[in-house]
């Protein structure tokens, strides 16, 4: 049968254009579909405005610190208006660039959204056309959970495009998204209540993860209600009025409450059921809080249909970026590029953009005892004063920490609460990817005077 593409791609984010791209250059005919600025999550609602705005929250204690150095900073205030809207200006400069890419690379963009009709046919731009394979790249959404007022709370998509700074945020999510903004908002200046289910932020991270990111926040100024649950929001004269169950059972007003409280597949609409594709469920712990479903996908990306795909965030695998690219090249190689590979999903390394920073790779201290028995893992963990701070006064401190499996000397897990963890984490995955040993960390030579070299001198 002929049909009118080789590949049809739904959906141009991360692992949308990463596929249509790869696939093109093997001279594949490709169509990519997107009814929002081309980027995805990343580009247009995500890391890159996101780590812009983190930047931006940095310069009030820069210029804290560099007093410490002998200079004098006159009295700073920020341009929100000016913040967001350079923001925004570099967003759209960015889906443009990713437009031009897929020229260049022969990949035909239809701006507008598609639906599956059947197995081979989607229905786009009021026509319908065929593929021989059909790629499902739409990544996800914000939810929030189904409480009364939820529809005064703002999602991470609004945060970009907040025409005032808010003087109080509530932030409900302990998640790296509701983490992440809190630092933010705190470090503009804003007044930030986060309200946190559990003991602790960041669930699944390890725990002196969790531990110091907490301890660090507290120590900025953020007010971390914890063990409590929001139970309604309404509208009052002097804002938005937040009630709780729980340990906290004090109302709360602030002037923007954000609901962090997860992401979902975004599968609705899609027709996937025209197309006999299976979906898994997934579920979010708490009153309130829905099942969802994901699309279900073998390691190759594959669906319940030979030729139809899904990568990233619609399959709720690892809702990373650079995963998304990573199974979309996968799937690229393996059906237009003679080269049948899986993407592997062990040993990823990430980051929470938090005020202090965090980065991890591999297994937690809790996963590798889980998995090897206390006996058989050794801890080696420092924390200590970064050199920087040592003439700002600033009590900022730095936690590195090493997870070896004591029979093989094999590190299994690299943690990091400090300023450029993620930058110094990427080095270090790279070894944890190769099986390095404890034994090669100590070998390695330590670049003085660094935060870095303490994960080459921990004893």
């Amino acid at each position: 049968m002929t049909y009118d593409y080789d590949l049809f791609v739904i959906g141009a984010g991360s692992g949308g254009l990463a596929a249509s791209k790869r696939a093109a250059s093997y001279g594949a005919k490709v169509a990519i579909a997107e009814n929002d600025l081309v980027g995805g999550t990343c580009v247009i609602r995500g890391c890159v405005p996101k780590k812009l705005m983190v930047y931006g929250s940095h310069f009030p204690a820069l210029f804290h610190d560099a007093a410490g150095y002998g200079w004098k900073v006159g009295e700073a205030q920020l341009d929100w208006e000016h913040f967001i809207t350079t923001i925004d200006k570099e967003v759209r400069r960015l889906s443009q660039l990713h437009i031009n890419f897929l020229e260049k690379a022969g990949v035909q963009l239809i701006q507008s959204r598609a639906t599956l009709v059947d197995q081979h046919t989607v229905e786009v731009d009021g026509r319908k056309v065929t593929a021989d394979k059909i790629l499902i790249a739409v990544g996800g959404r914000p939810v929030k959970p189904d409480l009364p007022g939820m529809e005064y709370g703002i999602t991470s998509n609004e945060m970009f495009h907040l025409k005032e700074q808010p003087k109080h945020i509530a932030i409900i999510g302990s998640g790296y998204i509701g983490t992440e903004f809190a630092c933010i908002m705190r470090g503009n200046g804003s007044q930030v209540t986060q309200i946190i289910r559990k003991d602790l932020i960041l669930k699944g991270f390890d725990e002196d993860i969790q531990l110091e990111i907490q301890e660090g926040m507290t120590n900025h100024g953020i007010q971390i209600i914890k063990n409590s649950v929001v139970e309604a929001v309404e509208q009052v004269p002097e804002g938005l009025k937040l009630t709780f169950s729980g340990e906290h059972t004090e109302p709360l007003v602030a002037d923007v409450f954000l609901v962090a409280t997860g992401r979902s597949p975004n599968i609705e609409g899609l027709g996937l059921e025209n197309a006999g594709v299976d979906v898994a469920a997934t579920s979010i712990e708490g009153p309130g809080y829905n099942t969802m479903n994901a699309i279900a996908v073998n390691e190759y990306s594959q669906t319940s249909q030979s030729n139809i795909f899904a990568v990233g965030d619609v399959t709720d695998r690892i809702n990373l970026t650079p995963v998304a690219i990573g199974e979309g090249r996968a799937f690229a190689d393996s059906e237009f590029g003679g080269n049948r590979r899986v993407f592997s999903h062990e040993n990823v390394a990430t980051a929470v953009f938090s005020t202090p920073e965090a980065a991890t790779v591999g297994l937690t201290e809790a996963e590798a005892r889980s998995q090897l028995g206390d006996d058989a893992v050794k801890i080696y963990r420092t924390r200590f004063r970064p050199l920087f701070h040592s003439l700002t006064g600033a009590s900022d401190k730095t936690m590195m920490k090493l997870v070896v499996d004591a029979n093989t000397d094999k590190v299994l897990g690299a943690h990091m609460v400090g300023e450029n963890s993620a930058e110094i984490i990427q080095g270090v995955a790279i070894a944890v990817k190769m099986g390095a040993t404890k034994k090669d960390f100590d070998a390695t030579v330590g670049i003085h005077p660094t935060s870095a070299e303490e994960f080459v001198t921990m004893r």
